[in-house]
């Protein structure tokens, strides 16, 4: 579904029309996108049977908000994972070129129920929750998601005068097929769908301006005490927004250029994260082209892993062992994800199609390793006797000409393009080094625990721990750690990264 300025005739010079080389931004998001989109969609094993997968729907659900707020009004975060009646995206983009045009594209899923139902004798039908043929071929009612999108284009000139609101949404449907051998048939039902966009900008500086995008549902509210599961049907599901233009590059809120620094701070954004799409710059000035704001936390210019062959339906999750795992499950266990839901058997077919050397790509994948020591051409985990010097609990590292070891104390500044997008909530934080890391590419990580966890000797107990380079972090000393305000307790702490080795 496509909506907006952009519908409509065969595309001229006009930047508001659809066919202007520059609308293929959103063409370099799509990859990333969908996986976004479908984000926990169907988890492996695939089945209707598996508890997880009755469970779903998790990231960027808007409800009406009568219904939302049954219970007491929702408090807003950064990422989608709670539900709402509306997400709002706030950034800064830089004015290029007079003229400016942007462009808003919202995509969501829509609930869509498969009920299978059996013929009856009468030669009507009803509803059952499995049906099988005599060729062996099973069918499963459960409940399935069609994707959805509206996008619009506005000249800034023109969204600097005044708000742009525009129409989302789906209508409602239903789908019949009929099974073979005559035993019934798979009746899929849509529920509308009916939310609204609105477009806010306004100048800053002469070149900067500040752009607000606000998805709220407007559909009727079901009874407050209606099921989670069944309030689905008329909710949009993974909500997101991306955002591309001419004329105009988006800001990161994760590492802007200084002097946009306390206009990126004051930008508020609710049950949605934005950050910078398409390919990450060689020496970029924290701009890009393209921004994708989702309900999940990413870092700028995420990118899907050139090795994955297709959607596993989770972009956190590792190709490789989840192909191992799918190719594993038994003859009947694949024949009820194939049943379960079309998405889950296209996953089946390619993973028992994959060719050898496809599967062998996803092993051992490496994106950059670098010698340690320039005498010596070899990584240094190639290397036998690599560890023989290496302790991580006495080894120390010069941060800013002080030596760091465990036991240091340290302030926070997570900084520079790479950070991780979680560590923003940790900035000026101080913390105690637990260790010195040596990582397979030869860089150094240092692994520290909050001074203001209450649970931070647990953590050390189990070697749970964040993890910083060294330029992201401050020594301080013995006076230091003691002052008022060292530490910054207003912020959750929430980032939690694995050791890289």
């Amino acid at each position: 579904m496509l909506t907006g300025l952009t519908e409509g005739d065969a595309a001229g010079a006009d930047p508001l029309r659809g066919e202007h080389p520059a609308r293929h931004g959103f063409e370099r998001l799509a990859a990333l996108a969908d996986a976004v989109l479908y984000e926990g969609y169907l988890l492996y094993p695939y089945r209707r049977s598996s508890t997880k997968n009755r469970v779903r729907w998790q990231f960027g659900v808007l409800f009406p908000r009568e219904w939302v707020e049954a219970s007491g009004p929702v408090v807003p975060g950064v990422s989608g994972s709670a539900d709402s009646w509306y997400q709002r995206t706030e950034c800064l983009l830089r004015v290029r070129r007079p003229g400016a045009v942007v462009r808003v594209k919202v995509r969501y899923l829509q609930m869509q129920h498969k009920q299978v139902e059996e013929t009856a004798p009468d030669g009507g039908y009803r509803p059952v929750a499995s049906l099988r043929t005599d060729a062996g071929a099973a069918y499963l009612s459960f409940d399935e998601a069609v994707p959805r999108e509206t996008e619009v284009a506005v000249r800034l000139d023109d969204l600097l005068r005044g708000e742009c609101a525009i129409p989302v949404g789906a209508p409602p449907g239903t789908d019949i097929e009929a099974l073979p051998e005559g035993v019934g048939r798979v009746v899929r039902r849509r529920e509308e769908v009916r939310a609204h966009t609105t477009l806010v900008a306004e100048r800053l500086f002469d070149d900067v301006c500040r752009i607000r995008v606000r998805t709220e549902h407007t559909g009727p509210a079901p009874d407050a005490r209606l099921p989670r599961d069944e309030a689905l049907r008329g909710a949009l599901i993974a909500t997101h927004t991306l955002l591309d233009g001419d004329g105009v590059d988006f800001v990161s809120l994760i590492d802007p250029p200084e002097p946009l620094l306390e206009a990126t701070r004051a930008c508020r954004n609710e049950f949605t994260f934005p950050v910078l799409g398409g390919d990450p710059p060689t020496d970029g000035d924290g701009t890009a082209p393209l921004l994708l704001s989702a309900p999940i936390i990413l870092p700028d210019h995420p990118q899907v892993a050139p090795e994955s062959p297709g959607d596993l339906h989770d972009a956190a999750e590792i190709d490789e062992i989840l192909t191992l795992r799918t190719m594993l499950l038994t003859d009947e266990e694949k024949q009820e994800a194939r049943a379960t839901d079309p998405r889950a058997a296209a996953i089946i077919d390619r993973v028992d199609s994959m060719p050898q050397e496809v599967f062998a790509r996803l092993h051992g994948a490496v994106r950059s390793l670098k010698p340690a020591d320039p005498a010596d051409p070899r990584p240094v985990w190639w290397r036998e006797d690599a560890d023989a010097d290496l302790s991580p609990v006495t080894d120390t590292v010069l941060v800013d000409g002080v030596p760091v070891s465990a036991g240091s104390q340290v302030l926070l500044r997570p900084k520079g393009r790479g950070a991780d997008a979680q560590d923003m909530f940790l900035v000026g934080r101080t913390a105690q080094v637990a260790a010195v890391l040596h990582d397979i590419d030869g860089s150094t990580h240092l692994a520290v625990t909050l001074d203001d966890d209450p649970a931070a000797e647990l953590h050390s107990w189990y070697g749970r721990f964040h993890y910083f380079r060294p330029d992201e972090l401050q020594p301080l000393t013995s006076a230091d750690a003691a002052a008022p305000g060292a530490a910054r307790t207003d912020s959750p702490t929430n980032s939690e990264r694995r050791p890289m080795t």
